[in-house]
């Protein structure tokens, strides 16, 4: 076991990210001391009882005294929540970081009330699973997966070096861009997928003609990966929608206009066309395995593979079925 990187390290919410950061840290040994935060009572009982760290606090302020790595693991809509309310505790030297799956919209709401902008280094772990809460986390979630760093202008060079190193320890391969190409990439791959899976469960659920017991009774491959998606955590996913609006809207339109072309062929018997679009379809997907993102087992690999290997933004990060908790100031775990 290596020696550790920090004395301290502080986790603002402890859903299937925080949870997962915190068994890996402790299994690693990356810092002498883990403390947990999460404004929800039941998840920091839980917390305590799995034994995730060894201080548990409802207030972030109290967390992060004495931390040199603060980590938020709150859905985005929260972040600025976060940042306002360990502000006036974090340690001089203090580094904090973040898990949120939108960046630019991370950036503007905690960078203004953080003491020391050099020492922010907003990331994120394009791991996860559709499920969420702090039993939901396991230690290897972030092995061989990306974990994205979108520093700012005013990140300091050594402060990002440490967080990579820190994300590299829990298992990650660490990639850096800016936040808003962090965002626009983060669109196309997972942010529009969970719009249509969300989108497209609910007409099969709207359909008149066809009953609900007959939705699950025949549900066919395409569409149960499609209710993996959507039985990600409303939460996040709608602060992720409303904080990468612009580039989804981007997305969205130019998937709209190919879909049309689509429909289009569908009506003229245009099968040349189909035929090319479902071959160059289908590269994209043997280049997804050829790159370690996916197995080449029968059922896209759902059966081989255990729910601990769901891809994430997959389910980006966060996650699942948990009861929805509308007051972003309650800072719901991720």
């Amino acid at each position: 076991m290596a020696d550790p990187l920090f004395r301290r390290v502080a986790i603002i919410g402890i859903g299937l990210i925080g949870s997962s950061i915190a068994r890996k840290v402790m299994k690693e040994g990356l810092a002498e001391e883990i403390a947990i935060c999460d404004r929800g009572a039941a998840a920091l009982a839980e917390a305590r009882e799995l034994g995730l760290g060894h201080v548990y606090e409802e207030n972030p302020g109290d967390a992060v005294k004495g931390a040199g790595l603060v980590v938020s693991c709150v859905p985005v809509g929260a972040a600025g929540d976060v940042a306002v309310s360990i502000a006036p505790w974090l340690e001089p030297d203090a580094l904090v970081t973040d898990t949120g799956s939108v960046k630019a919209s991370v950036v503007r709401q905690m960078l203004p009330h953080l003491p020391d902008a050099s020492r922010f280094v907003p990331a994120h772990p394009v791991a996860g699973t559709e499920n969420s809460g702090p039993s939901a986390g396991f230690a290897d979630l972030f092995e061989n997966r990306w974990c994205i760093l979108t520093p700012t202008r005013e990140t300091d060079l050594r402060a990002l070096d440490r967080v990579s190193e820190f994300w590299r320890r829990l298992g990650a391969d660490v990639e850096t861009m800016t936040p808003e190409h962090h965002d626009l990439v983060l669109a196309i791959t997972s942010h529009l997928p969970h719009l249509i899976a969300y989108n497209i469960v609910g007409t099969a659920d709207d359909l008149e003609e066809v009953t609900q017991s007959e939705v699950i009774k025949f549900s066919a491959g395409g569409f149960r990966d499609f209710t993996r998606l959507a039985a990600s955590d409303p939460t996040m996913w709608r602060d992720v929608f409303l904080h990468n609006r612009e580039a989804v809207l981007e997305a969205l339109g130019r998937f709209s206009e190919d879909l049309a072309a689509l429909q289009r062929a569908i009506r003229w018997s245009d099968g040349t066309t189909l035929f090319d679009t479902f071959t160059r379809t289908r590269a994209i997907r043997r280049g997804i395995i050829d790159a370690g993102q996916e197995i080449a087992e029968p059922d896209f690999g759902r059966r081989a593979a255990t729910s601990k290997s769901a891809d994430a933004d997959g389910v980006d990060g966060d996650r699942g079925d948990a009861p929805e908790r509308k007051q972003a100031g309650a800072h719901p775990s991720r």
